[in-house]
């Protein structure tokens, strides 16, 4: 950060904090802490994406259809109540704010009393993603951005009050309506009934990607054992 040392003097509070960070380093236990106490203005460890990534909440109300999701430039910084995923595009923004996502977070989340908890090694490391095709992907990038250009419109407003079940804009559910309809025909023609139609399907193709992923195991191993031998 670099402040001219007097300006830093004017900014009480932004002063404040950073001594609390000097002193915080210099009580640590860990020698590479201690280090990072000479430069308290700074950034102990960069972990901002470098790229457009996709933030999730780590908790979310359970009254809300779909959680919040945003679409970010690495100039916005990344809190600590937030999970991102870089090097992420406007297709892997649409399959995550998908009904068809949901159906899966509500199945596999942790919660905080009954509120979602998301976490990246439950639900999204084993989220069974359908299998990409140009048309389909299409499809899905562009009723992504349709949310992201209808939300642009109420910029004013938070996306919790944009995902507050009972102010959220009719014209941004019908965007989210549009954009389930994109991801669904990505898994299948057939539509689904509901939410249990949903999960359903979603952990048979989970199972599916398991046991190929398996087959596959064993057919290393049996390759490497050959060599071996």
């Amino acid at each position: 950060m670099d402040i001219d040392p007097n300006k830093l003097q004017e900014l009480k509070e932004i002063e404040k904090r950073v001594k609390k960070v000097k002193n915080i380093r210099s009580e640590s236990t860990r020698v590479t802490t201690q280090k990072l106490a000479d430069y308290p203005q700074l950034f102990g460890e960069i972990r901002q994406p470098k790229s457009n990534y996709i933030l999730i909440p780590r908790h979310s109300s359970e009254n809300r259809k779909y959680i919040p999701l945003g679409f970010l430039t690495p100039d916005f910084i990344v809190s600590d109540s937030c999970l991102s995923i870089d090097n992420a595009s406007i297709y892997h923004f649409g399959i995550l704010h998908s009904e068809m996502h949901m159906a899966w977070v509500k199945s596999t989340c942790g919660r905080i009393k009954s509120d979602f908890r998301y976490s990246n090694e439950i639900v999204y490391n084993n989220f069974p993603w359908p299998k990409e095709n140009d048309k389909n992907a299409i499809a899905i990038e562009s009723a992504a951005q349709h949310i992201l250009d209808v939300r642009q419109e109420f910029s004013s407003n938070s996306l919790s009050s944009l995902y507050d079940p009972l102010i959220m804009p009719p014209k941004l559910i019908k965007a989210h309506k549009a954009l389930d309809k994109a991801v669904d025909l990505a898994y299948r023609k057939q539509p689904f009934l509901n939410e249990a139609n949903r999960v359903v399907y979603l952990f048979d193709l989970y199972e599916k990607y398991s046991a190929d992923l398996f087959s596959t195991g064993i057919i290393i191993k049996k390759v490497k054992a050959s060599k071996l031998i």
